[in-house]
């Protein structure tokens, strides 16, 4: 987990604040409390990654309504959901609406805390996956498209000789190609392109 992880708090409840914001704190968790969500969504703009906990029942704008409100933001931050007791249909479509997870009052300290944990490592682990979808696909998108044949060529198993004679070229200028491809790629074997092409057809579909 990151060091000094950031935990948003949206609770109504002063003495529940104070509570997990004390908790938390001594976990080595960066928490800001927020009265309303009113409140955490006009900071938002300003806030960056962190893991919100919020209850599922306050005045103005409830739990359900604040992830709404992130939905339609596209807003990505994990939410995890506190609920009183008989609240927990109010958790599942929560859940259905995007929160990781929910947690019934009262909770055992290292319940949260665990919840926490996860949410923020699976949240850095899709984070990495989209900034590493996003440059494969930038770096597909450097290629010419006679760069882009000769990589299809070279992931089929093709020669240079091959290659050149399927588009009416020379070998010597397949293999320009072919250097063009591996650095654009930034392949250092030819059985590394095929991994990153095979990526690249993944995101394709």
């Amino acid at each position: 987990m990151p060091h000094n992880a950031r935990v948003f708090i949206i609770d109504d409840d002063a003495a529940m604040r104070d509570s997990l914001e004390f908790l938390l704190g001594t976990a080595n968790f960066s928490v800001t409390a927020f009265e309303t969500a009113t409140e955490f969504l006009e900071a938002l703009p300003d806030l960056g990654f962190g893991c919100v906990v919020t209850d599922i029942r306050m005045p103005d704008i409830d739990g359900i309504e604040l992830l709404k409100r992130l939905k339609a933001k596209a807003v990505k931050l994990p939410v995890v959901v506190m609920t009183g007791h008989g609240d927990v249909p109010l958790a599942v479509e929560a859940m259905k609406l995007g929160a990781i997870d929910f947690l019934e009052k009262p909770f055992e300290d290292e319940r949260l805390i665990k919840v926490l944990h996860l949410a923020i490592e699976q949240s850095v682990k899709k984070t990495k996956v989209a900034a590493d979808a996003a440059d494969l696909v930038g770096r597909l998108a450097s290629l010419s498209p006679r760069e882009r044949q000769v990589m299809e060529g070279l992931v089929a198993g093709l020669s240079n000789k091959v290659i050149a004679k399927e588009y009416d070229i020379s070998p010597r200028t397949v293999e320009v190609y072919r250097a063009n491809v591996m650095t654009k790629m930034q392949a250092g074997s030819i059985s590394e392109l095929v991994k990153l092409a095979m990526r690249a057809g993944a995101l394709d579909e």
